[in-house]
């Protein structure tokens, strides 16, 4: 069996690159005689792998100096907590609800203090991003949250909202690093790593030291504030050590790509491929408003359920693995983070249109 073309929201694709380096070294790693799944966090060794992470991330992303980098646990939905425990100093927070993940993080927030809804695209299946240019947000509002690209719907974020003086949060699970990015503009900018940066298991945290304090909501447990995070430099306990690793020579790999520049330029490359052609089928048809399609996720319809469940299971057979998509949406959703070859859009969109010819 070949490495299949895999299409999935998360886990997602690594580079294969990454993983031959990794396999080569997972007995030895840089002659410590062990891997690093067994290497203490302690040691060392380790505290090269987790510093030489924290540049090189620092560097593709130029952030700023009074900008703390947190590798923590949890993924993104335990920052739905951690959030509103650290900066809902008011207990006011306004939320922008563009899918599912912002829809469980303003759940999540509630319990907590105020958490409003100010924009939402919930009437049309968030098939779109709400004008954000003047909302209706709070005075006493700590911060307004959004998630910059939804998974599930394929929308993103092209301008950020006017937040009106307050604090930004960003959940970029899914489009980390997929393009330059102007960290001072947030308060906080965060991500699960399974999507475009490592194995499941590791959550990094971009956040701007004055948000970082002692005052956090009462009853907030030790491991869920950042402050412990930051002043032990994300060894306040064992770190998901091998995750960190692997997302240290992802960011290698994408220096030696040409950094966050050249990403974007390919990730637009491999996504115009796909919509192009979803534009002019006859059978499939994408589900997004085109000025805020993602370059991650591009979720397509047939209209026809059992025509869906078709293509997804002759796409398995010819080797295009995960296009089946979110169980709240259905119909079919490619994937095409960064570690996915322009050639795997190019063999895909090849597919689609043999079936479309076969299925009129």
């Amino acid at each position: 069996m070949g490495r299949v073309y895999n299409f999935s929201a998360g886990p997602a694709v690594l580079p294969e690159e990454v993983l031959k380096e990794a396999a080569a070294e997972m007995l030895d790693y840089n002659g410590t005689g062990m891997s690093v799944m067994e290497m203490s966090h302690r040691s060392k060794a380790y505290q090269e792998i987790i510093e030489t992470a924290e540049k090189d991330l620092r560097d593709l992303m130029n952030i700023p100096d009074n900008y703390k980098v947190l590798f923590l646990q949890g993924g993104a939905s335990q920052q739905f907590a951690m959030i509103p425990m650290n900066l809902m100093k008011n207990k006011v927070a306004d939320y922008i609800i563009t899918g599912q993940w912002a829809k469980k993080a303003f759940k999540e927030a509630q319990i907590y203090g105020k958490a409003r809804a100010i924009a939402s695209s919930e009437d049309k299946t968030f098939s779109y991003i709400p004008d954000c240019s003047d909302l209706d947000i709070d005075e006493d509002a700590d911060y307004v949250y959004i998630c910059e690209n939804n998974t599930i719907y394929g929308t993103k974020f092209k301008t950020l909202p006017n937040t009106k003086g307050k604090t930004l949060v960003a959940d970029v699970s899914s489009c980390f690093l997929s393009e330059p990015v102007d960290v001072s503009k947030y308060g906080v900018i965060y991500g699960g790593v399974q999507k475009n940066i490592g194995p499941a298991g590791v959550v990094i945290v971009i956040i701007r030291e004055d948000l970082i304090t002692e005052d956090t909501l009462e009853g907030t447990p030790t491991m869920l504030k950042y402050k412990i995070h930051a002043d032990n430099n994300s060894l306040y306990n064992t770190p998901p050590a091998y995750g960190i690793y692997i997302c240290g020579k992802v960011f290698k790999w994408l220096k030696k790509m040409g950094g966050l520049e050249v990403m974007k330029e390919r990730n637009e490359k491999k996504a115009k491929v796909l919509y192009d052609y979803l534009d002019q089928s006859k059978l499939f048809k994408g589900t997004v408003v085109k000025e805020d399609r993602s370059l991650m996720n591009v979720p397509f319809v047939t209209g026809d359920a059992d025509l869906d469940a078709k293509f997804v299971k002759e796409a398995k057979a010819a080797g295009f693995e995960n296009l089946k998509g979110h169980r709240t949406v259905g119909g079919m959703r490619a994937s095409i983070y960064n570690a996915m070859p322009l050639e795997g859009v190019e063999k895909l969109v090849a597919f689609m249109k043999k079936f479309e010819e076969e299925n009129q």
